[in-house]
């Protein structure tokens, strides 16, 4: 499976800017399965979510689909969204059919105030594509590993891919890379985490640092810091079975249960 990757800036609050410039980084991509766009591609991370959020499948999920389409690929990322007077950091998944499933962001960075201008989100959504089960996340849910956690239940996994897209700022960018290597080991699964680059209108900085690692923890992209860059990556799932039979740490995982994941 072709994964594209998209390490971008972002303009502050400003989508159509945006869309221009994420049509100019993969305006020559070729054919993927999937193009992968960094958390609140179309405004940056802002808190005036009254002003800058956009209506359940509004002008940012329109204009998702119809890149879907266009370039024949399944498409993600996330927008701010209003949804009964509600405001929520919405991650869509849009494919080629124009089919989409959403994940609204579970853990909200109080640190930026985030839990004050959004609401909290429910429990994951799992994708299947091809032949892989693909589970998305935003951003601050890396930091907890039980929310992340991969589960085999009767004899088949959760997820084969995890995918994580981030405004993940330059000062701790470390614990962004630690984490990502993390989650790839301890579920068995190959993990993507795509970040921006540039400043925010906040002052923030970002280097990027994008990264995809596979089911061992082996670092198989070749980002640099501080660019705009397009990395295309080819997930392997007979790889990835054939790791897991060799060595299956899954059998002797502890059960566990999250509750209290409503609204």
């Amino acid at each position: 499976m072709k994964i594209a990757v998209i390490q971008t800036d972002i303009i502050w609050e400003s989508p159509k800017d945006n869309y221009n410039n994420i049509l100019e980084l993969i305006r020559n991509l070729d054919k993927t399965d999937l193009i992968v766009l960094p958390e609140m591609f179309s405004t940056g991370f802002s808190m005036d979510s009254k002003r800058i959020s956009e209506k359940n499948k509004g002008e940012s999920f329109s204009w998702m689909k119809k890149l879907a389409k266009d370039k024949n690929s399944s498409i993600v990322g996330s927008i701010a969204t209003r949804d009964n007077n509600k405001y929520f950091n919405r991650l869509y998944y849009i494919k080629a059919s124009g089919e989409y499933q959403f994940y609204d962001k579970r853990h909200l960075f109080r640190m930026a105030n985030e839990h004050k201008h959004y609401s909290i989100g429910g429990e994951r959504t799992i994708i299947r594509q091809k032949d892989f089960n693909i589970c998305p996340l935003i951003c601050y849910d890396l930091r907890f590993p039980v929310f992340s956690r991969n589960t085999f239940i009767k004899s088949s996994f959760n997820y084969d891919c995890l995918i994580y897209i981030a405004n993940w700022p330059k000062a701790r960018v470390a614990a962004w890379t630690s984490l990502l290597k993390a989650r790839a080991i301890e579920n068995q699964a190959y993990v993507i985490g795509v970040n921006r680059v540039g400043t925010d209108g906040n002052g923030i900085e970002y280097n990027g640092r994008s990264r995809v690692f596979d089911f061992k923890g082996d670092r198989i992209d070749s980002f640099q810091d501080d660019t705009k860059q397009v990395q295309i990556i080819d997930i392997n799932k007979e790889k990835l079975n054939a790791f897991r039979i060799k060595f299956p740490t899954h059998l002797d995982a502890d059960e566990f249960e999250l509750k209290n994941l409503t609204n």
